[in-house]
């Protein structure tokens, strides 16, 4: 009798999981581009948040999480001032409101550094610097990327 309730139980289970091991149909038979990686940021934005700011020294650079912090940069051309950047890739997709950058400066006053503001438009120009040089790393990726599409969410919300 142990044996009947053990074959029956097996049997019922079966019964019960075979239907959800059938294949889905709905499952899309192509990845975006976008999909196509092990991070879970855009490596477009990240490639292009990458070179935009090399020119400063990194503090972190974490493609886990899409977080790149440069340590204070002073430009020859303007050494009482110094500027740290820190750019954040939010999202998979290659799209405007995926990125966000942040700035901080500071001027050289009576023998110490002082916080300065940084203006807006400072902020989207480098924004844009990325979003420009990421649209073009997907463009020399992929064949036919270039050719009529619109990247999604390219038209810069206000601020």
């Amino acid at each position: 009798m142990n044996r009947l309730h053990t074959t029956a139980a097996a049997l019922l289970v079966l019964a019960i999981a075979t239907p959800g091991c059938t294949r889905n149909r709905n499952l899309p038979t192509q990845l975006a581009p976008s999909e196509v990686t092990t991070l879970a940021i855009n490596s477009y934005l990240w490639r292009a948040a990458v070179d935009t700011v090399s020119f400063a020294p990194l503090l972190q650079a974490n493609a886990q999480n899409g977080v790149i912090i440069t340590d204070w940069y002073t430009n020859p051309k303007a050494p009482g001032e110094r500027v740290k950047l820190t750019v954040a890739v939010l999202d998979p997709d290659l799209r405007a409101d995926a990125l966000r950058v942040s700035a901080a400066k500071q001027v050289y006053q009576n023998g110490g550094w002082v916080d300065s503001p940084v203006t807006a438009a400072t902020v989207q120009k480098l924004e844009d610097i990325i979003l420009t040089r990421a649209r073009d790393l997907r463009r020399s990726t992929i064949p036919g990327a270039g050719e009529g599409r619109r990247v999604r969410g390219s038209s810069r919300r206000s601020r």
